[in-house]
């Protein structure tokens, strides 16, 4: 019955999903496509100064992209200071400076890293003003960005990609906000919270009262999870029953998870005029998320122990009113997503469970990734993909019609070695500076061995790929994770872009060459399998020897 049960659920999300490809994949097309200007997109062009019929380089494209992120992680950062003055403040104080940078960077990068309880420290007024906006524009604009690496590729001897303020304006109005409301609606019809009503005193199952927030709880929860931000409104985030009361809604909250990122392919091959090219690289995103779904769900049912063979399988952490499979669909969901949402603790996992969320960030998130991102490092991977298979074959690489040459395999180069770097370089600081380990050990670490390594490498992961999600057992509001990290977010987000642009720049000014019988076919199934190879190749494995360290460690003892 409980793989059935669990089949069932699957089947859902993916029907869903199957329904929403195409029309939500044209309909992003036309956003970004359409000539015409809503009025109030033409009434925010005039405050702000923007001629919106003006195409930027990529240099200028990326100039707006940083000025608009410096502009509101300073705003976030105020808000929080000025908490105590704010109204709808719930009587908390300013939050202290260290954590407010931490926060501020971490929503602004689309990461929502939480080293606080949100219900806890945070008012309405920061919930709404500052983070609930960062969750629709961070999201806009890593929509953006991989439209203008869509435009690289579609536009021949262009020295532009489009512009930076349309394409945010456009895909905040247009896209997330209909998006979001549609999907707060449907959340507060499934029993998720949205009021103003301060504490309400609760009584607990030993006896105690317990006072707990209401708040605007449903449309926050909304674009957290299309924009694949993941910040909660509470500590426990969806797993808090005020967040994800029953089994349908946390089913939602996977599909509003998945919706925008498994579209997107449609979107790039409707721009690129071939969408044989968007089915295949929905086709490596779907194949990479299955496979990951499949290991954990295996591993948490088949539990080993005591205790996990009498609850019929690895309920630690997990909630009874989901189970296993929809915890393990949510895992998967938020970690391969740059979602960082939970509902359920990933810290409680088994060991070898523990490390498929870690392994999706890892991979760097690109199944399917999330709004954006995602789309743009599979691109990034396939680029690198056909100047392998170039080499194989000793012909010329091309990927859509755009020659492949060093300029464009050392950009990619550059995009894929600042994950893995910010990772295992933030790891190793942590315990290689003397001062800096004993405060981690001490302070941050409270299961000591390989699974505290283990959740040292996760914040590091989670970080670097903008997810946001924790292991739950890493105190990490202290001076060095809330600097480090927030260092970290920062160069995980825009270094990664920088490239991106780049590239696109690169693409977007040669021709377009015809293709002859030596071309790599970039639509069939042996590309599809290469692309998927490479992907996990050069991302996954990278990882493998600190691995052995943590997870891989604890598991096998």
């Amino acid at each position: 019955m409980g793989v059935l049960f669990a089949l069932l659920q699957g089947a859902t999300v993916a029907l869903v999903l199957i329904l929403l490809y195409r029309p939500l994949g044209e309909y992003m097309a036309r956003v970004y496509t359409m000539g015409k200007d809503l009025w109030i997109e033409r009434g925010f062009y005039r405050v702000i100064g923007v001629d919106p019929a003006a195409e930027q380089s990529w240099r200028a494209y990326l100039r707006g992209v940083l000025a608009f992120s410096v502009v509101g992680i300073l705003f976030v950062y105020l808000l929080q200071r000025l908490q105590a003055v704010l109204p709808y403040s719930l009587g908390y104080p300013a939050v202290p400076e260290g954590l407010a940078f931490n926060t501020a960077v971490s929503f602004v990068t689309n990461t929502n890293w939480q080293s606080y309880s949100p219900d806890a420290t945070l008012g309405y007024t920061v919930q709404l003003a500052g983070l609930t906006v960062q969750n629709f524009v961070s999201a806009a604009v890593g929509i953006a960005v991989a439209i203008a690496l869509v435009r690289g590729f579609a536009r021949e001897r262009s020295g532009t990609l489009g512009n930076f303020w349309v394409d945010l304006t456009r895909g905040t109005v247009r896209l997330l906000l209909p998006l979001a409301l549609l999907g707060a609606v449907a959340l507060i019809i499934g029993g998720v919270v949205q009021n103003v009503n301060g504490f309400t005193d609760m009584p607990t199952l030993a006896g105690a009262t317990q006072s707990v927030p209401g708040g605007p709880v449903a449309s926050q929860e909304a674009i957290k999870l299309l924009g694949t931000n993941g910040g909660g409104f509470y500590n426990a985030n969806s797993s808090h029953p005020f967040e994800n009361p029953t089994a349908w809604t946390s089913l939602l909250q996977v599909v509003l998870m998945l919706a925008i990122p498994f579209c997107l392919p449609r979107t790039f091959g409707r721009m690129v005029g071939d969408h044989r090219q968007g089915y295949a690289v929905l086709a490596v995103m779907a194949t990479l998320y299955l496979t990951s779904l499949v290991i954990l769900s295996s591993v948490e049912q088949a539990g080993a122990g005591t205790a996990p063979e009498l609850a019929g399988g690895a309920m630690e952490g997990k909630e009874q009113r989901f189970g296993i499979f929809a915890s393990t669909l949510f895992a998967t969901t938020s970690t391969i997503t740059s979602t960082g949402a939970v509902n359920s603790m990933h810290d409680s996992y088994t060991a070898l469970g523990g490390m498929m969320p870690m392994l999706n960030m890892m991979v760097g998130e690109v199944a399917p990734g999330g709004v954006g991102a995602g789309l743009y490092g599979m691109l990034v991977l396939a680029v690198i993909t056909v100047f392998i298979g170039g080499l194989l074959v000793g012909r010329t690489p091309e990927y859509l019609g755009k020659k492949i040459g060093p300029r464009q395999i050392k950009i990619a180069s550059l995009y894929l070695l600042v994950m893995p770097t910010l990772v295992l370089l933030g790891t190793a600081l942590s315990f290689a500076l003397p001062a800096v380990r004993a405060d981690v050990e001490s302070t941050s670490i409270w299961n000591p061995g390989s699974h505290g390594l283990s959740e040292v490498i996760y914040a590091f992961a989670s970080a670097a790929n903008n997810n946001g999600s924790a292991f739950a057992g890493l105190t990490a509001n202290t001076p060095w994770f809330n600097t480090v990290l927030g260092v970290v977010m920062l160069l995980g987000r825009f270094l990664p872009i920088l490239f991106v642009l780049a590239l696109a720049g690169s693409l977007a000014s040669q021709d377009k060459v015809p293709e002859t019988a030596g071309t790599l076919p970039t639509h069939r199934p042996l590309f599809i399998g290469l692309l998927t190879g490479v992907t996990v190749i050069l991302t996954a494995l990278t990882f493998f020897p600190i691995l052995t360290l943590g997870p891989l460690a604890e598991g096998l003892l």
